[in-house]
């Protein structure tokens, strides 16, 4: 596999012969159509959240094309990534908007937005039934070279630390690896956000750089290691789903017969239905049967402060933006709906 060195070095190579060496799709043999993929996860987690997909798609494509993975920073610095998509360097991404800098207004709703989903089954029918697909669409075709393809969720954003927490009191001051908007929210209660490599994360907690990491629900926490190196994992959660998406380099995409293109949204599809029931059924089996963190709660009654302010945090999200104001006025529809639709929608 190529190596970011290697990688570096040919694109600059294709950066002297001009732009339009970059944007050349790579070609094996006279008609084989290559990409390369890269995605916001660690070769341990993309194990299950993408590269059954592209095996898969690999396979069916029956060498007409091959999309090569790429993992976490491994071609280009995950905040990077938009650019490089857009410059042709990578072909297809996988991430949320927040984490790859995506230069749209909805970008700050991708990965983590506070309290906007309770379970992992809202991210679809927001986007197939309340028209979050349409606003994303609408939002990436005013960016050039960037085609937005699909979103799903993945796992609820929860505290892994090396201290037990067990009031907002004992958030202050913590240091944690998390999202870009997670941590803006988060900082309002005292956590320091810290930005690190991917791969970096693990020995930051045990060198004690990072007091802990609010990245993930407990079935990454034990798939990519960071159970091994924290002891505590508290249950109250700011999210009950990241949303991520699949983006690709828009003059690729257009260059794809129609088939193809079919092939690549079903293989998404797939990916997306795998991570409902993987993370559903980890958050809870871990939760019961994982040995290496102890449970923590904060009481509901001072939870609901960290709701509360979230509230407040939409509104002054929804007024950056008359499109961004939409999004926010779709999220209290629907979680409105949601509440007034009682058990098991929602539990108060």
């Amino acid at each position: 596999m190529t190596t970011r060195r290697d990688f570096l070095r040919t694109t600059a190579v294709g950066a002297a012969a001009g732009a339009g060496a970059l944007a050349a799709p790579a070609v094996h043999g006279q008609s084989k159509i290559v990409w390369r993929l890269q995605t916001y996860a660690g070769p341990a987690l993309a194990q299950h959240v993408i590269k059954p997909s592209i095996d898969m798609f690999n396979k069916i494509a029956n060498g007409e094309m091959e999309i090569q993975l790429y993992y976490a920073d491994q071609l280009v610095p995950t905040g990077e990534l938009f650019r490089a998509m857009q410059r042709g360097l990578v072909d297809a991404v996988q991430s949320d908007d927040d984490s790859i800098a995506a230069p749209t207004d909805v970008s700050v709703f991708g990965g983590y937005f506070p309290f906007a989903t309770r379970y992992s089954l809202d991210v679809p029918v927001l986007f197939e039934q309340y028209g979050l697909k349409e606003i994303w669409e609408e939002a990436y075709d005013e960016v050039e070279g960037v085609k937005w393809l699909s979103a799903g969720a993945w796992d609820p954003c929860h505290f892994a630390t090396k201290k037990p927490i067990r009031s907002l009191k004992d958030l202050e001051g913590l240091r944690v690896f998390t999202f870009p908007t997670a941590g803006r929210f988060l900082s309002r209660f005292g956590v320091v956000p810290v930005t690190l490599p991917w791969e970096d994360v693990e020995v930051a907690v045990q060198t004690g750089e990072l007091d802990g990491i609010a990245w993930s629900g407990i079935t990454e926490d034990y798939t990519v290691g960071w159970a091994d190196v924290t002891d505590y994992f508290l249950t109250n959660n700011i999210s009950g789903a990241w949303i991520g998406s699949y983006f690709a380099n828009e003059e690729r995409w257009n260059e794809l017969p129609e088939h193809l293109k079919a092939l690549f949204r079903v293989c998404m599809d797939s990916s997306h239905y795998y991570r409902q029931h993987w993370y559903w059924g980890g958050e809870a089996k871990l939760r019961v049967h994982g040995k290496k963190m102890q449970l923590t709660t904060i009481p509901d009654e001072e939870w609901a402060q960290v709701e509360a302010e979230a509230h407040k945090f939409w509104d002054e999200i929804a007024q950056t933006s008359p499109r961004a104001a939409r999004v926010v006025q779709i999220f209290k529809e629907y979680n409105e709906v949601m509440a007034k639709a009682g058990r098991p929608y929602r539990y108060d």
